[in-house]
Order: structure tokens, then sequence, then C-alpha cells
């Protein structure tokens, strides 16, 4: 997955051990203590109309898990947020809160202007739930079986919400573990101690889902033969094809140019390694981008001990993708952020290999980016691209027929597609934002849906 990087120095180099990397990779936001727990829990007035819920992609009733937590009822609590985000430990980590929850908390306008702590008391009561069986009792077999295509967020809530309605699911996952994003693509400091994969054991064992690993549609898998074995198929299909930046240059997809590639190709490798200090280090390091994965692979070379890590972005700062609070983290590992510059082209040293980057100054001139003439040039031996994912063309071949919707799959109000029998959600699909927890409401939407279909078919028969 590194190869274009197979001449940079490790990150080992000088001396530096696995374990102090790893120290570098501990919880970016360590967990609330019991009696922190209760404090907080107590500040939160469980207003009536709750602007939190309206906030809350996944509609969890906010007020009333954190009642139970300050009545010690970590179980009760546990199943409230459970009920609607069957993810919610790991959305608890890496959800923007300050920007949904957190930001319409009506402690903002009080006098201590500080909400409360939702995502972190979510968490609280996800790690520590203990129940004796599963909470959420698999329904009878109805004797309808539904595929899903992908098991990240969106498929992974699909089957299990399908599942408790008493249908059997197969997915089909591509990767060899399940997950989707919160296993390859976070932040190695958001997500620690392998908990995705916890927290998909737990879902699992609901019973009636099996996965399939190694199952690629358009390579292995074709949509045809999905619909001829299954009552209903989801697609989860996330957006696993890196934007290019289109220059000169650059070379072709599979031909990699030593010391550049995207981000997400990285991420990916640093989450699944068990030894940091082998991992490849670009010690003069450029990101192109301005979201949360640039933001993440930014922050993640500074840790694992790189010079100099430069943030570049087209735009200013406030047009930034990426919340205030992922860029005060980037700011705080030492990740200089560069704005008003486009990237124009690779600078290549003798053997071919990325030396530096050289930009386009912009600016805004009625509302349109335009270049100003002046250029910048910054040295790097690694430049890593974080400007976007689209859908694999691959993946869209395997669906003849299914209809798009700027760049993505279209569907409807209840997530169906064009195509009879067929659904989809999460990334892949043109409605709300590329967030995990969205991603977790729309194949949960999506279970009720295909649920409410199937049903109605039976009593027509």
């Amino acid at each position: 997955m590194t190869d274009s990087l197979d001449h940079l120095p490790r990150a080992g180099d000088g001396g530096r051990d696995a374990a102090a990397l790893e120290a570098n990779f501990r919880d970016l936001h360590p967990p609330l203590t019991q009696r922190q727990a209760i404090i907080e829990s107590q500040r939160c007035l469980y207003c009536y109309d709750a602007p939190c819920i309206e906030a809350c992609p996944s509609n969890i009733d906010i007020p009333r898990f954190i009642r139970e937590i300050s009545e010690d009822n970590i179980n009760g609590a546990a199943q409230t947020i459970l009920e609607e985000n069957i993810l919610g430990g790991s959305c608890a980590r890496v959800c923007p809160t300050e920007i949904l929850c957190e930001q319409s908390c009506v402690r903002n306008h009080d006098a201590e202007c500080q909400p409360v702590l939702i995502g972190l008391l979510q968490r609280h009561a996800i790690d520590h739930m203990h129940f004796t069986e599963h909470p959420f009792p698999r329904a009878a077999d109805t004797g309808r079986h539904i595929a899903v295509v992908g098991a990240g967020p969106a498929g992974l809530a699909c089957a299990h919400r399908l599942a408790t309605h008493g249908h059997r699911v197969t997915i089909f996952e591509a990767d060899p573990k399940p997950g989707g994003l919160n296993e390859y693509g976070i932040a190695r400091y958001k997500l620690v101690d392998d908990y995705a994969q916890k927290e998909i054991d737990f879902l699992l064992a609901v019973g009636g889902i099996e996965i399939r690993h190694g199952q690629r549609l358009g390579d292995n898998l074709d949509l045809a033969t999905l619909k001829r074995d299954h009552d209903a198929v989801f697609l989860g299909l996330g957006l696993g094809a890196s934007r290019r930046l289109g220059l000169t240059g650059e070379d072709a997809p599979g031909v990699a140019t030593p010391g550049l590639m995207p981000a997400t190709d990285y991420i990916r490798t640093l989450r699944e390694t068990d030894d940091l200090s082998t991992l490849p280090l670009a010690r003069r390091c450029v990101v192109i981008g301005a979201g949360n994965t640039a933001i993440d692979m930014a922050v993640q070379m500074a840790r694992l001990g790189a010079d100099e890590v430069t943030l570049v972005y087209r735009r200013g700062i406030d047009a930034m993708p990426a919340t205030g609070h992922e860029q005060e983290i980037a700011r705080a590992n030492g990740v200089k952020i560069v704005t008003w510059a486009r990237p124009e082209e690779i600078l290549l040293d003798a053997e071919g290999r990325v030396a530096g980057m050289r930009f386009a100054r912009t600016e805004s001139r009625d509302g349109t980016l335009v270049d100003t003439g002046e250029t910048l040039e910054i040295a790097a031996d690694g430049v890593f691209t974080a400007i976007g994912q689209t859908l694999d063309e691959a993946h869209l071949a395997a669906i003849p027929g299914l209809e798009r919707e700027g760049g993505k799959v279209h569907v409807d109000g209840h997530f169906r597609t064009d195509l009879p029998g067929v659904y989809a959600g999460g990334d892949c699909i043109a409605l709300g934002q590329d967030l995990t927890v969205q991603a977790v409401q729309h194949g949960k939407l999506a279970a009720q849906a295909i649920h409410q279909d199937l049903m109605a078919q039976q009593e027509v028969a």
C-alpha cells in the first residue's frame, strides 16, 4: 500500500522504538471517570424540546440518556443510544459533536458558555454497559434474505436493523475486515485498541447476519446474481476512489510517483500496522486538502516524527471543511496551515522522486477563485492528497442503469434507487454529509424501508 514511499526513511530510524511512537497515538480525548460523568450529566437541563436531538443525525434522545447516566443507570443510557445508533460507541469518538449536538446545547448561552460534553457522556455509557443478554433480541425468522454490499457503517447498521426484524442478512465485503471507514480510514488516535472490531462483534451478536469477505462488486460479485438470490439488496459502497490532482507529472492510476500518494492509503496502512516504527516517514511532508482526512493525515505524520508538516488549501480558513476543533488539533501538533494556494506542479528530483510542490497563489474575486499570478514552492519528500473521494467506477460498471446525482447514487426519500428492490445509503448517495453518524442513520432508515416494502409485498401476496 505504501510502495511509492519505500525510498523514505522509517519512523523508527534514529532510535525511536515502536513503544515510544505508540505513546503518540493514545486516545485523543481520554474518557470520563465515573465521578466526572455523573457531575457532567447533572449539568444537562434535560430540555423537553432539546435542540441537541434536532442536531443529532441519528436522532438519539440525548437528554434521556444523560438523565439515565445521572441516575447511574448505565445500561439504560446505553440502550437509549443504541436503539437509534448501533455504532454509538465509535460515533461518540469520531462524530464532530462540536458542530452538531454540542453546538446546539442551550448551555452555550448560559453563564458558563460551555456545552454539556455529550460525546464523552455517550462514550461513557457505551464503554461501561454490561448486558447479560443482547439488548436487541431478534424477531422470529421471516424467511426473507437480504444482501448488503459493504460492511461499513451504513451496511452494518442496515444489517443489524434488518436482523432485529427477523430477516436473514448476508454482507458482501471486499476487505478482510468489516468496519469500512471505522476500520481503515479514521485517525489511529481517535479509535484505539481495535475498538472498531469489538463494536462489530457486539453488533453481530444479534444473530442472523453472515459476512462474506473478499467479495468485490464488479470483480467476483454482480448485481444480477444478488437480486436473483435475495429478496432485496442494499448498497453501502462508500467512496472507494481518491480524487486526483490532475497535474502534469501525476502518473496514471496504478503507476506510483515516488513520494506521492492518497492520504487514505497511508492512513489505512498506519491503522493496520502492528509496528509504527516500520512505517515510511516523510521528514518534509505536504498534505493537500482541508477536510478531516487531511487533518488526520497531517497530525499523524507529525506524531510519527516528521520535521515539517504543511497542510495546503486553495481557499481561506473560513472555507475549510474541517471543523475549527480539528484545525486546532493540527496546530497543536505543529502542523503549518497554508491557505489561498492551488496545486500547480509536482516538483521531482533527478531520480523522478517528489522533491516538492509548486502552488499558484489564489484569491476570491466576486465569489470566484482566481490565481493572483504569484507562486509558492514548498520542499517536500512526501506529498499526500486528501481532496475528496469518488465512487469506484468498477462498482458502478457492475450496476448498469443505476441513476446518479452529483456523481453519487440517486435515491428517493426512502433510500430506494431507481432499480427495483435495490436500496443504497452512506457516503455513496447524494443525501447529507459524509459523516459516520449519517451513514449509520442511512443504513437504519433504509432497513426500515426494506422491511416495510417486504411486508407490504407479503400482504399483497
